[in-house]
C-alpha cells in the first residue's frame, strides 16, 4: 500500500506531477521532522539527500569575507538541493538549513535521478522549478543592490508568510541581519519603519503582518515575479 498520497501532500511542486511520476518517487519519500537551523545541504559536499519541505521552510545562503548573507528560500513549493543535481554536479558551494521548523519529505539522491532519467516529464517539471528559484536569485540580487532595507524586508517578510500560512513569523531581529546581511541596528530600523506605519508588529522573537497589501506596495515590485512565475510553470503546467 501506498505511503504516501498524492493528494495528501503538502509540497505544491509533488502535487503538480502526473501521477505516473508522483508514483516513481513515491516509495522513496521519507518523513523528517526538522529543527530551527538544522544543516540541510552543506557546501562543497557531495549532496546524498534532496528535500521536498511540507511544513516550514529552508534557506539558501552563501559566505564570503566571514559574512553569511541568504540568496533563496525554498518552501513547499520546491526542492532543496535540485539546482546542482539536476544541472550536472553533486556538490555547491553554498549552505542550506532550516529556517522554519515543521516537515519535510527527503528523497535519496540517486533515487531522484533514477526516477528523472526514466521520465522525461518529471525532468521537465524539476527543471522548471529551478528557473523559479533562479528568477528568485537574480530577483533578490536586484533587491539587495537597488533598495533600501526596509524595501527588501518587506518581501522578505512576505516571501516567508507565502510559505508559512500565518501572519506571525518566528524571527529574531539577529537572524534577519544574518538573513538580510546588514547590521542588526539597520534591521532594527528598518523593522520600526514598517511597524511605525503599522504594517507590522514585532515583539520579541515574533514578528506579525498586521497589512499584507500595503506590505506589497512597500516591496515596490521587489515581491511577485517569482511567485507569478511559479504559477505560469508549475501550477499551470
Amino acid at each position: 500500500m501506498s505511503q504516501h498520497r498524492q493528494s495528501n501532500v503538502r509540497n505544491l511542486l509533488l502535487k503538480a506531477l502526473s501521477p505516473d511520476d508522483f508514483a516513481l518517487l513515491e516509495p522513496h519519500l521519507q518523513v523528517m521532522v526538522t529543527e530551527l537551523r538544522q544543516p540541510l545541504i552543506r557546501s562543497n559536499t557531495p549532496i546524498k539527500q534532496l528535500f521536498f519541505p511540507e511544513v516550514g521552510f529552508g534557506s539558501v545562503t552563501t559566505q564570503g569575507s566571514g559574512k553569511q548573507v541568504e540568496v533563496g528560500v525554498i518552501g513547499r513549493e520546491g526542492l532543496i538541493g535540485a539546482s546542482p543535481i539536476l544541472l550536472g554536479t553533486d556538490r555547491t558551494p553554498h549552505e542550506m538549513f532550516v529556517q522554519n521548523a515543521g516537515e519535510m519529505l527527503g528523497i535519496a539522491t540517486e533515487a531522484l535521478c533514477a526516477a528523472v532519467d526514466q521520465s522525461a516529464s518529471l525532468r521537465k517539471l524539476l527543471l522548471r522549478s529551478i528557473q523559479v528559484q533562479l528568477l528568485q536569485t537574480a530577483q533578490t540580487a536586484f533587491v539587495n543592490a537597488s533598495q533600501t532595507i526596509d524595501v527588501r524586508l518587506a518581501r522578505w517578510l512576505l516571501m516567508c508568510r507565502d510559505r508559512v500560512d500565518s501572519d506571525d513569523l518566528q524571527i529574531t531581529h539577529e537572524f534577519l541581519s544574518i538573513m538580510l546581511g546588514v547590521q542588526r541596528s539597520s534591521t532594527t530600523l528598518a523593522i520600526q519603519a514598517l511597524e511605525g506605519h503599522r504594517l507590522i508588529q514585532a515583539r520579541r522573537g515574533r514578528i506579525t503582518i498586521r497589512d499584507r497589501q500595503t506590505l506589497e506596495a512597500v516591496a515596490d515590485g521587489g515581491y511577485g515575479l517569482p511567485e507569478a512565475e511559479f504559477t505560469r510553470l508549475i501550477e499551470g503546467a
